[in-house]
């Protein structure tokens, strides 16, 4: 049984939660109850499920829904975030779950250290047994598979995440790398935000308006630039992120050849996510500089996308045969 993250709002997760640290004893408090012979917890950030082994199925989710309730029933709008799954169904879910592809972030591996985290604490207590012990090698073996043979973890598939993968390879890291954004629109704030998750030093906010500037800036932990004052800022920073509303050319190579020496012709990566556009493309002429307008990015963003699909389709053949291999190997109820 398990949570939708999907659509469960945020206060029902919080409600359901189970700390990090509780896991063990929440899967040992619920393998005592009537009907349940083994059980695994797992919860996360956006993720509570329960695995269990039960010889009356009926009775075994009575019992859950029970314990999940306090000791009390669950509300029907409480009930209906949750799913159910059984024996193969149940394994196939494991296994998606392990290899990242039921998550929010396609492919990502953080979640393969919080299951075996959750059935180690349930291992632990003795809360496990044949049918899941087996069941989560398992899982963990499929999920081994699918990242050493896939490339489902590859290549971003949203215009903000290409660009800054784009500029971590040029500059290797951003964590010494200082950025300016140039208007306060969405697009520049999720890009310029997803730079600052990956370590860069400092971000400069310029706008028209100092106010919405300053506001920005406050958000992202940055500094706010007056507009008239943006090229004072060119020559200290590695990366311009555009986006403002202007009908011409915001940054023109007039404005990077002024400060070529100051910045003793550094590298600097250009990213123009407006429409029309603020960087002139002469500019991308210049030696060390790299543009990337929003045609190119979302080409990008698409092409790993597609790739992504397309290696979601080999996962997907990896874990039914896993499966297959293990539904022949037991006939053990598995909730």
């Amino acid at each position: 049984m398990g949570l939708n993250h999907e659509t469960a709002p945020v206060d029902v997760r919080e409600r359901f939660a189970v700390s990090a640290d509780r896991l063990g004893e929440a899967s040992k408090a619920l393998a005592e109850k009537p009907a349940i012979d083994e059980v695994v917890v797992l919860s996360t950030c956006n993720r509570m499920e329960v695995y269990a082994v039960a010889q009356d199925q009926l009775l075994a989710e009575n019992s859950i829904k029970h314990y999940l309730g306090d000791g009390g029933e669950l509300s029907s709008e409480d009930e209906s975030h949750f799913y159910e799954k059984a024996q193969d169904d149940a394994a196939r879910h494991l296994c998606r779950v392990v290899s990242g592809l039921d998550s929010m972030v396609l492919g990502e591996t953080e979640i393969f250290g919080q299951v075996k985290q959750a059935y180690t604490q349930a291992l632990q207590h003795s809360a496990t047994g044949g049918v899941l012990n087996k069941l989560f090698q398992k899982s963990f073996n499929v999920g081994k598979k699918v990242r050493t043979q896939t490339t489902i973890q590859g290549g971003q598939t949203s215009v903000g995440s290409v660009a800054v993968d784009l500029a971590e390879k040029i500059f290797g890291h951003l964590k010494l790398s200082e950025v300016m954004v140039i208007g306060a629109g969405e697009m520049s704030y999720i890009t310029a935000q997803r730079m600052m998750e990956r370590g860069a030093k400092k971000i400069y906010v310029v706008n028209r308006s100092l106010e919405n500037a300053q506001k920005l800036a406050e958000e992202m932990g940055g500094e706010a630039v007056a507009f008239d004052d943006w090229e004072r800022v060119l020559a200290k920073v590695d990366v311009v992120v555009s986006s403002t509303g202007a009908t011409e050319p915001v940054v023109r190579p007039e404005h990077v050849e002024k400060v070529r020496a100051k910045r003793k012709y550094r590298p600097l990566f250009m990213i123009d996510i407006a429409m029309p556009r603020d960087i002139d493309p002469e500019v991308g002429k210049i030696e060390e500089v790299y543009v990337y307008d929003l045609d190119t990015l979302q080409l990008q963003a698409d092409e790993n996308r597609t790739k992504r699909l397309e290696q979601v389709r080999v996962c997907e053949e990896i874990i039914e045969n896993e499966v297959q291999k293990l539904s022949k190997q037991s006939n053990e109820h598995i909730k």
